[in-house]
This record gives C-alpha cells, sequence and structure tokens, in this order.
C-alpha cells in the first residue's frame, strides 16, 4: 500500500517536469506582458495620495530600496513562469530586512519572517527566489559576498526542508528558532559581538523605549510626538473606529487583556519603503497611569500581490488575511494581532516594536553568509509548516540543479531591477512622477 509520504514524493518528482529546476534561471524581460510603472502606479489607486510622492523618493533611492517596494513588479514577473505547483503559505515579500528577531508571548527572542503584507498560499520557489535574489541587490549596494550568501542559504534551505520532511508533523510545527540557535550561524569571534547588539536594540525596542522616544506630556495628558510626514496627527483619522472593530476580532483572553488598557491617542505614521502612502495609525494606550503604555499598529492591507497569479484569498477581509498568514507562517505570534476595517479599507493590528530587532543593510553586509544561512533556515521551517516538506525535498533532490537555477536567477534579475530602478528615476527626472523627500 502507497504511504502518504511515497505519495508526496512522486508528487515532488513530477513537479520537475512542470517546473524544471535549472530553467528557472532563464530570466528575460521578454517574458513581461506588463509595463513596471504601470505595475506601481496601479499600487496607488488604494493609498493616502498626498504619501504617494514619499513612496517614489523613497524607491528611487537606489536598486535596494527600489526592489524593497517592487514586490508586485516581481509577483507579476514570476507569474508569467511555469511553477512547480507545491504550495505553500507564501510570506509574499521574503528579502533579507523581512526576516529579525522579536519576542515570543513567553518573552523570548526568536528570529522569524517579520513581514506579510502579502501573504498568500503559492508555489514555494517564488519566496526562495525573492530571498536570494534580495542578497545579490544588497549585496551590490552595501558589499558582502553575494555568490557565499546565496550559495549558503541555498544549501540551508535544501537541508533544512529534508530535516523537516524526516521530521514529526509537530516537531516541525513547534520548531522555534531561538536567538541562541540564530547566533549559532556566527563564527566564534562575531558571535559576542552580535550577542550584545542584539541585547542592547531589544532592551530599547520595547512599549517603554517607545514611550520615552515618541511621546510627551502636553496640556497635562500623554500625547504621540509629531514629525511630519513620518508621524502627525490627523483630524480625519478613523483610530476610534478601527479600534472598536479590532478588538471583536480577538479572542476573549486576549480583549480581557486589552480592556485594561485606555486609547489615548494617535497618529498617522509613514513605514517602510513598500508600504508607504498605505494608510497607517500608531495608537497609544495607557494601562495603570502615564509609564504603563502599550503601542498599537494598525496598517492598511489590500489584495496581495499574487492574487492575479494565484487566485483570490479565501478571507473577505485583507487584514484578516495577513494575520492568518502570519499565524501559519509563524512558531510565535504577537498577543495582539487582530484585523479590522473602516470606511471601505481593511487593515491588521500588531504590536509597535515589541523588542524588534531588525537588522541593516550596511550592518549585514560583513555577515552575509551567515545571516543568509539564518535566512534560509526560518524559509525552509516556515514552508515546512504551511506545506508538503516531503514533496519539496523530492522536487529539491540531492544533486545542484535547483541551486543552479536560482543562483542564475537572482543575478540575472538584480540586473533587472536595477533597470527597473532606472526606468523610475528617469520618469521622475522627466517630470512624470512626483517625489518628496520621506526618511
Amino acid at each position: 500500500m502507497t504511504t502518504v509520504a511515497e505519495v508526496a514524493e512522486q508528487d515532488g518528482r513530477a513537479a520537475r517536469e512542470r517546473a524544471p529546476r535549472r530553467a528557472f534561471g532563464d530570466w528575460t524581460a521578454s517574458l513581461r506582458s506588463l509595463d513596471v510603472l504601470d505595475i506601481l502606479k496601479a499600487q496607488n489607486a488604494i493609498r493616502a495620495a498626498d504619501l504617494v510622492p514619499v513612496r517614489w523618493g523613497r524607491m528611487s533611492a537606489s536598486p535596494w530600496t527600489f526592489y524593497r517596494g517592487a514586490a508586485a513588479v516581481m509577483a507579476a514577473d514570476l507569474g508569467t513562469r511555469p511553477h512547480s505547483g507545491l504550495t505553500v503559505q507564501l510570506c509574499g515579500d521574503a528579502h533579507l530586512l523581512n526576516f529579525g528577531l522579536w519576542a515570543t508571548p513567553e518573552r523570548n527572542l526568536s528570529f522569524d519572517l517579520r513581514d506579510f503584507d502579502e501573504t498568500l498560499p503559492g508555489p514555494f520557489e517564488w519566496d526562495v527566489a525573492r530571498l536570494v535574489t534580495s542578497i545579490v541587490v544588497l549585496a551590490r549596494e552595501h558589499g558582502g559576498d553575494a555568490a557565499e550568501a546565496v550559495a549558503q542559504c541555498l544549501a540551508a534551505y535544501r537541508t533544512q526542508i529534508a530535516r523537516h520532511a524526516g521530521a514529526h508533523v509537530l516537531d516541525t510545527w513547534y520548531d522555534l528558532i531561538h536567538v541562541d540557535r540564530f547566533l549559532s550561524v556566527f563564527t566564534d569571534a562575531d558571535r559576542p559581538r552580535a550577542a550584545a547588539h542584539i541585547a542592547r536594540k531589544a532592551q530599547r525596542r520595547t512599549h517603554r523605549g517607545v514611550l520615552r522616544k515618541l511621546t510627551e506630556i502636553r496640556d497635562g495628558r500623554l500625547r504621540i510626538s509629531e514629525d511630519p510626514p513620518i508621524r502627525e496627527h490627523r483630524p480625519d483619522g478613523p483610530a476610534d473606529e478601527l479600534f472598536a472593530r479590532y478588538r471583536e476580532s480577538l479572542p476573549d483572553d486576549r480583549r480581557h487583556l486589552l480592556d485594561r488598557f485606555t486609547p489615548v491617542d494617535a497618529v498617522r505614521q509613514v513605514v517602510g519603503v513598500g508600504s508607504v502612502g498605505m494608510r497607517v495609525h500608531l495608537l497609544l494606550l495607557q494601562g495603570r497611569d502615564t509609564t504603563d503604555p502599550l503601542f498599537l499598529q494598525i496598517k492598511q492591507a489590500g489584495e496581495s500581490v499574487y492574487e492575479p497569479f494565484c487566485g483570490a484569498s479565501r478571507y473577505a477581509e485583507h487584514g484578516r488575511r495577513v494575520i492568518e498568514g502570519k499565524r501559519l507562517v509563524q512558531s510565535a505570534t504577537d498577543v495582539f494581532v487582530g484585523w479590522t476595517g473602516a470606511h471601505g479599507h481593511d487593515y491588521y493590528v500588531r504590536q509597535f516594536r515589541d523588542m524588534k530587532v531588525i537588522a541593516h543593510g550596511e550592518l549585514l553586509a560583513p555577515r552575509l553568509p551567515e545571516f543568509a544561512t539564518a535566512c534560509g533556515h526560518v524559509l525552509a521551517r516556515s514552508h515546512a509548516r504551511s506545506g508538503d516538506a516531503v514533496a519539496i525535498a523530492a522536487y529539491l533532490g540531492r544533486g545542484r540543479a535547483f541551486d543552479d537555477g536560482m543562483t542564475a536567477f537572482a543575478h540575472a534579475y538584480a540586473d533587472q531591477n536595477a533597470a527597473d530602478h532606472a526606468r523610475l528615476v528617469e520618469a521622475i527626472d522627466a517630470g512624470a512622477l512626483p517625489t518628496a523627500p520621506g526618511w
């Protein structure tokens, strides 16, 4: 009698016919059916119009910032190609800076994926392609050994997928990459420095740290300080309505905890690169007194950039799509995550910062292979949680076909990304797109 694992292995090998592994590297812009700038401009339809110039300004800064903001472009390009059909819950934007450390509900630091605006079920290799290309793009801007980093990332992914293919289901589900395991990829010489840096960052990036940095007492009341256009009070901000509907999305125990806090202030916030223009509200809640804060980020969610190619989300609310994907992919999730909506827009909610430690490109460059290895581990774990690790492992095989195809794609698509960035800059210089500073 054929076992479930044997069927999955047959499916994985059959997928090689649908999507030959080495052929993934055969990228050419002639495969495109959509114009890059048209794709990006179409995304502005649901964004705050006054922030669109800030988005163009941030994306035009460099090929790396363009890559971070152009997930929709890459999704359209990946959608033109044959794929494995081996479905996982995609992160959707698995570039290097969307991996980081944050606190689990038990207040331990875990290394995991951190951004799920584009999450959707889709072919596993699309996440891998997004990750390895980001390594090359970042290395070209900030330095670092891109060839070694890509090789180690892919080797880590394959090794961990194979490990999960042979593991018990619950062992994979409960697998958590604790900060100590994350640090183990660094050399003995670098490990103490990395550990000290993480500890300092985590101590500062708490609710009380945000309280010290981003608030003030005004007219005898605690208020979020302004820094236009990054943070500013808006008379039309629907924070109260959003908060009420968000509360309804929480399970009873989380509502009980949330009810111990009272909303006292809210501002509109500008975050990231690809997210600029999406409506984001930073909400300050107060517990027992002004020294007992809770900061929640309420972030607009639109259609995933993969929906035109993978089908619509099963969830009617895009905020719920993000949160359900986040819960499926991460081993431990923020206790305050939820979703809401108002005035025709969907949103998701999470804690702001809460011990989150996120690397910067220039800091990553000297240790790019080590960091890329850790990212490969995490991505494999997330795919094993939501997909079939046995089928993926069978597709990957033991040789270099997948690695060679992905490596060739990463370099070819980094070239494409640089050309696309140049087109954006030309359009801005010609006056076809408005731009504004916003860092």
